[in-house]
């Protein structure tokens, strides 16, 4: 089991701690608030809810997550070490000097800073080749992208060892090839930011209209094609070219008052937080992060159908898991053919849900139904062998709903083959939380021609491997409820 050790357990390091502990890391705190354990909790309670929505797969068993009372005792066995202490330089690397007294020397020790360069990080240490920025984005635990801010102490395999620890744990790490102050992406929020401040400073608009104008707009195309992509899309079919002709003179417009900074005066930042008040103020604090993790969790589901931008980057994460957890792919992983084959593991994610909080309907099927494809799989029917002209259509599904579930809870499918001959495949699906029987589902697929679109017979491949299973299945006692018709007893 991997170690982390968390040094500084705010907002940001809370967030880290839940990133690494729901992705199977032991996490080893450091805090000296005495609060530290209860607002960390409440952060990871809340990453628990969301973190595995994203993911179509059962996130890995949870780590072990410990508080100490020294950082010696905290970087302990630690392989990697996540500084998020306020930001002060003169503190980070007082920080730095106790942790390289009693961690490994080929630990890995990451800033979560916004500001500071990694040399200015690296200035007094006594390795310094072991430091490296790992600016994150809150919350840590759900959002994929970390700036890797490295210098040229840093060696390309420690730099190539931090992709892979930070990948391992779901996120993106986007290496910044040359340090800058505020790194590549605060830089464009310190932009925005600047001239949000001019624009309620000036009474042109309040913090809720500019909060409207960036999410009604620009935000979402932002979300999930970026700058430049968005402006060549903009371009129309001439592209970018014609972008930049079109837009380029307004860069010399006095549109903006990016060099020019407000004084942050009592006056401004109180006309500022009482309009952010009015705004907000019906919702704690805790109720908003709730708000918003459903709101990101929702979006970057919608981008993973399209394996797309962070979507792309869960997709890849869930293969990862599916493989750590043992699941099947090919009918020659199988261990024990003769028992139920768990197709599905997975958390209820949040656009599961009904008006009465539990899964909703639909939901059942497109479970059952990823279980009859990842079966499809199994066998063989692969998307390669679907690209060359063959594959199965559902021709009948019966659904039972024997018992609810709920946001967070992890199910899983167990599929038996009923029956495989000549054209026809009849699926049995039962599905669980834990030993709780959930619902159970009957399905008859047809193998077709994708010529045709009539039925033909199996490939020699897939007429083997369904036989295997069938057969050594064939023992088991028959399911409970087989081939029952709606409003037919239990």
């Amino acid at each position: 089991m991997a170690t982390a050790a968390i040094i500084g357990g705010g907002v940001i390091g809370g967030g880290w701690a839940a990133r690494f502990l729901l992705n199977g890391w032991d996490v080893q705190v450091f805090d000296p608030d005495p609060e530290a354990e209860r607002k960390i909790g409440e952060v990871i309670d809340n990453a628990r809810v969301s973190l595995p929505g994203l993911s179509d797969t059962a996130l890995p068993p949870e780590g072990r997550l410990s508080f100490h009372d020294s950082m010696s005792e905290a970087v302990a066995g630690a392989s990697w070490i996540q500084e998020s202490v306020p930001e002060r330089l003169e503190l980070k690397r007082k920080v730095y000097q106790t942790l390289q007294e009693h961690c490994e020397a080929d630990a890995i020790l990451g800033s979560s800073t916004s500001g500071f360069k990694p040399s200015e990080l690296q200035g007094c240490a006594s390795r310094p080749e072991q430091i490296v920025v790992t600016h994150p984005f809150n919350p840590v635990y759900l959002m994929p992208l970390v700036e890797l801010v490295p210098t040229e102490k840093n060696a390309p395999a420690l730099i190539e060892r931090a992709k892979e620890t930070l990948k391992g744990v779901g996120m993106f790490p986007l290496h910044v090839r040359k340090e800058i102050d505020a790194h590549i992406a605060d830089r464009f929020l310190e932009a925005v930011w600047r001239e949000a401040l001019w624009l309620v400073k000036d009474g042109i608009a309040t913090t809720e209209e500019i909060d409207e104008a960036i999410r009604m707009g620009f935000g979402i195309r932002w979300a999930q094609m970026g700058l430049f992509d968005t402006y060549r899309v903009a371009g129309g079919e001439a592209g970018m070219k014609h972008f930049m002709a079109q837009f380029g003179p307004c860069l010399e417009w006095p549109w903006t008052k990016l060099m020019d900074v407000p004084e942050f005066t009592d006056e401004l930042v109180d006309l500022i937080a009482g309009q952010s008040d009015a705004q907000s103020g019906h919702m704690s604090i805790r109720e908003m992060e709730r708000v918003r993790d459903n709101n990101l969790v929702s979006m970057m589901r919608a981008l993973k159908a399209q394996n797309f931008a962070s979507g792309a980057v869960l997709n890849q994460h869930d293969k990862k898991l599916s493989a750590e957890a043992g699941m099947v792919r090919k009918s020659a992983d199988i261990a024990d053919p003769s028992l139920p084959i768990v197709t599905q593991r997975r958390a209820v994610p949040v656009d599961w849900l009904d008006y009465n909080g539990h899964m909703t309907e639909s939901r059942y099927l497109q479970a059952f139904a990823d279980a009859s494809d990842r079966l499809m799989e199994i066998i063989g029917c692969d998307q390669e062998y679907i690209a060359t002209g063959g594959s199965f259509f559902t021709a009948e599904t019966h659904i039972r709903h024997i018992d609810e579930t709920h946001l967070g809870s992890v199910i899983e499918v167990r599929t038996r083959v009923l029956m495989a001959e000549g054209k026809k495949m009849h699926l049995w699906h039962e599905m669980y939380a834990g030993e709780k029987l959930l619902a159970t589902a009957e399905h008859i697929l047809i193998h077709v021609s994708l010529e045709t679109r009539r039925p033909a017979p199996f490939s020699p491949e897939i007429a083997a491997n369904l036989k295997m299973i069938y057969e050594a299945q064939a023992d088991l006692p028959a399911p409970d409820g087989l081939g029952r018709y709606v409003g037919q007893p239990r």
